[in-house]
């Protein structure tokens, strides 16, 4: 893909990141394909489809249980990942050979799903999700990772480089 299109991207997915209601992270995915320089899917982070505004219906799960976060990924809204691998599943859209735009590392669930779903390469945006995380599955498995320029963390500090606490 040409770098003024991935920079177009970039900002559409995180863009489509605040259509999530999730109260502890927003996320946006977008399928593309590298050859035609389109975007095939898109989805991002939230409640099952009819299921109320959160996870819990109208209380996040992970916040009643007091999940820490980047643990007990089973708990909690359905990933931007696999929300977009669904919908293109759901709409006849392949993904074979295609390429993920992510505004943070993917999960070891979803890398594995990517993996599955025949995902090329995924460009994940700087500074997101900083729990345990699906990257090095992806590498192992043949799934280019590359990091791409975007807004930083707020929960990092800038001072320690490290998580910042969460109220």
């Amino acid at each position: 893909m040409k770098e003024k299109h991935i920079r177009i991207r970039i900002e559409q997915c995180l863009a489509l990141a605040k259509a999530s209601n999730c109260p502890r992270r927003t996320f946006g995915a977008l399928l593309l394909d590298p050859e035609r320089n389109v975007v095939l899917m898109d989805g991002y982070n939230g409640a099952p489809r009819g299921g109320g505004t959160l996870c819990g219906g109208e209380v996040c799960l992970r916040d009643e249980q007091s999940v820490v976060s980047g643990t007990r990924v089973e708990i909690g809204c359905h990933h931007a990942e696999m929300n977009v691998i669904c919908n293109a599943a759901a709409s006849g859209v392949a993904t074979k050979g295609a390429w993920l735009i992510v505004t943070g590392e993917p999960c070891t669930m979803c890398a594995k799903l990517l993996h599955h779903a025949g995902i090329a390469r995924v460009l994940v945006v700087a500074g997101g999700y900083m729990g345990n995380n699906g990257v090095q599955y992806l590498e192992e498995h043949g799934v280019k990772v590359v990091a791409v320029d975007g807004p930083k963390d707020p929960r990092v500090s800038t001072l320690s480089g490290r998580p910042a606490p969460i109220d």
